[in-house]
């Protein structure tokens, strides 16, 4: 299932941190700083897919040498407490292929220097090789101030207030760009910046996995691996997050089928299932919700119904076959 993550982080002196060594580390690479004669050494970091630098088009040559772009990001700022880089960190769809990704990435990163005038670093990484594998993520590190012929100019204060609307405007577009690389690569799911609140839905809350269920849950990882199997939670609380994420998916998969139908008025959605009989509510506007105590499902269209296009197929909750299917109207009653 598709998740939205975009996250707007300051770089500041106050913290202890640099522009140097933050590029640095997110692009796998070496840097000295000038102004401290610290030299950051990331050489040596795994799991650094692609790093490039998106400048706006009159920026002077010297910015593509990444080591004299932060450096000069330093030494323009003079206060102890200055923000000195500002960073997207934005999760990447693992339903698209890495080259899909990357165009992403690199997509958000070119309307970011072109709407403020400022020069991106982007780092795509791969998931962390003990996390979770879907985690396929970029670092968008942006100077703080514009970049032109002349150098780095004056700060993007826009980018400081939150009564300007532009980090929200970013969420909402980033939600935009990657539904529509989803779209172009027949993917069903979506992305919303919305928190669940906003959108008026009622999240199933998973439970905290302490460190113990987590190392425990790491090795039954490990060992279906090995024996090349699919991994199935051990612990308690992993099958109950196991379980909330599947049903979270499920809603998602059928949502976006009801949006398809909004002009098929003729046609109700079957639904067989067990489990979700407290969402039919959500059908109002589409048709009728069937429910079912099959234990297995056959993948094949029935009572002359035609699966739906873009969403047929099924999904497995608690080891059960559920599955989505279209239904001539009057079909079921």
């Amino acid at each position: 299932m598709a998740s939205f993550h975009l996250a707007v982080k300051a770089i500041g002196r106050s913290a202890g941190r640099s522009a140097t060594a933050a590029a640095a580390y997110r692009a796998g690479v070496e840097i000295t700083d000038e102004r401290t004669g610290l030299v950051h050494d990331y050489t040596r970091k795994q799991g650094v897919e692609h790093s490039e630098l998106m400048l706006p088009t009159d920026a002077p040559e010297w910015a593509a040498d990444r080591e004299r772009l932060w450096n000069a990001a330093e030494l323009a700022e003079t206060r102890k407490n200055a923000t000195v880089a500002r960073e997207y960190e934005i999760a990447l769809p693992v339903e698209l292929s890495a080259d899909e990704r990357r165009e992403l990435a690199l997509g958000l990163a070119r309307e970011i220097s072109e709407r403020h005038g400022v020069a991106v670093d982007v780092s795509i990484h791969a998931p962390g090789r003990e996390g979770d594998q879907r985690n396929h993520h970029a670092h968008l590190l942006t100077t703080t101030r514009r970049l032109g012929p002349e150098g780095l100019g004056e700060k993007t204060r826009e980018l400081d207030q939150k009564q300007s609307g532009e980090v929200e405007r970013w969420r909402e577009r980033w939600a935009e760009m990657q539904n529509r690389a989803l779209e172009l690569a027949n993917v069903p799911d979506r992305v919303d910046h919305r928190s669940h609140q906003r959108q008026g839905i009622e999240q199933e809350p998973t439970v905290h996995m302490g460190p113990s269920a987590t190392a425990m849950e790491r090795r039954a990882e490990q060992v279906a691996a090995r024996e090349g199997r699919a991994y199935e939670p051990v612990t308690a609380v992993g099958q109950h997050n196991a379980g909330v994420v599947e049903r979270a998916g499920l809603r998602q998969y059928i949502e976006r089928g009801t949006e398809w139908l909004r002009d098929r008025r003729h046609l109700k959605v079957c639904a067989p299932n067990n489990d979700l009989a407290d969402i039919s509510g959500t059908f109002g506007v589409v048709g009728l919700v069937c429910l079912s105590d099959q234990r297995e499902l056959d993948p094949t269209p029935h009572d002359g119904g035609s699966a739906l296009q873009g969403f047929d197929g099924d999904i497995a909750i608690g080891g059960i076959k559920h599955a989505v299917y279209l239904c001539p109207a009057g079909m079921h009653q």
